[in-house]
């Protein structure tokens, strides 16, 4: 129909204009401080963005900036919002997002003002719009595409284990290569030393057995400091990820409010006479909402 003449046309111009070339493309931050979110506040998008990040990262900041994601006036609005997280939010990564629908439904996320704001962004955005077969002007310009809202979630957000793994492989890695190094080093001197030039004069022998004792003095002395600064790397991010861990945010006087075994994220949530837990890092705490 008219909807996806149009479609095509702004994606033939926009790609001509070069806004889709991957080598303008950023990468997304390894561990994100702050996230910043534009999409409805009653929509099912960000239920699932969040419920992945609680999960995964519970102590991450969430910043949203609720916005209309179809209709009159949702394209401006989308505009309006990654402006705002550039000026001000001080956030290292975006994620536009909005569930399913029509291509109707989902045309906000196919205008040019929308697509030329992601472009000019100076934040990595993240899209995440409809499902996995919907594709939009969006997904093309923005720095990573992700099949759905919660699929985004899980992409801009590792795993902590995932993150300790790496760096533990990084140290064994290195350890491996700094012993390897040493060994080769060793047996080229220990080679040379055993050829003919080198078995006399006995002077010559002497001075390649002190450059092979300084060398591997050299190399262990390398090799001791760069594990030392790998294991004070490993222990300041494992003491930053047990800090955000949630039972240690608890311990610093804050709650956890539980309706129904479910995590309250708004007053609003809450009812005259519902009764509520109250989780402290020690123990729970039954009341009623007066």
């Amino acid at each position: 129909g008219e909807l996806q003449l149009a479609f095509e046309r702004l994606k033939r111009k926009l790609a001509a204009e070069g806004l889709f070339d991957e080598d303008r493309k950023r990468p997304l931050p390894k561990i994100p401080e702050r996230i910043g979110v534009v999409t409805s506040q009653t929509g099912a998008a960000l239920q699932d963005i969040r419920s992945v990040l609680e999960r995964r990262m519970p102590s991450l900041e969430v910043i949203l900036v609720p916005v209309k994601v179809q209709g009159a006036g949702a394209a401006e609005e989308i505009v309006d919002a990654i402006e705002l997280l550039n000026r001000y939010g001080e956030v290292d990564v975006i994620i536009a997002a909005r569930g399913g629908g029509s291509l109707e439904d989902l045309w906000a996320f196919n205008e040019e003002i929308v697509a030329r704001a992601i472009y000019h962004s100076k934040i990595p955005i993240m899209s995440a719009v409809g499902h996995e077969i919907d594709f939009s002007i969006a997904d093309f310009v923005a720095d990573l595409r992700a099949p759905t809202p919660s699929a985004a979630a899980e992409l801009v957000v590792p795993h902590r284990r995932a993150i300790l793994d790496v760096l533990r492989n990084s140290c064994y890695t290195l350890s491996d290569n700094i012993r390897n190094r040493i060994a080769s080093t060793k047996e080229s001197i220990r080679s040379m030393l055993a050829s003919y030039s080198f078995n006399r004069p006995l002077d010559l022998l002497r001075e390649h057995s002190q450059r092979l004792d300084e060398t591997s003095r050299l190399l262990n002395v390398q090799l001791a400091h760069s594990l030392d600064r790998s294991r004070k790397a490993v222990h300041s991010i494992i003491s930053r990820l047990n800090a955000l861990a949630p039972q240690e945010i608890l311990k610093r006087g804050y709650a956890v409010i539980k309706k129904n075994g479910k995590f309250v994220s708004s007053a609003q949530l809450l009812a005259e006479g519902d009764v509520a837990d109250i989780v402290f890092h020690d123990g729970n705490v039954r009341t009623k909402v007066q």
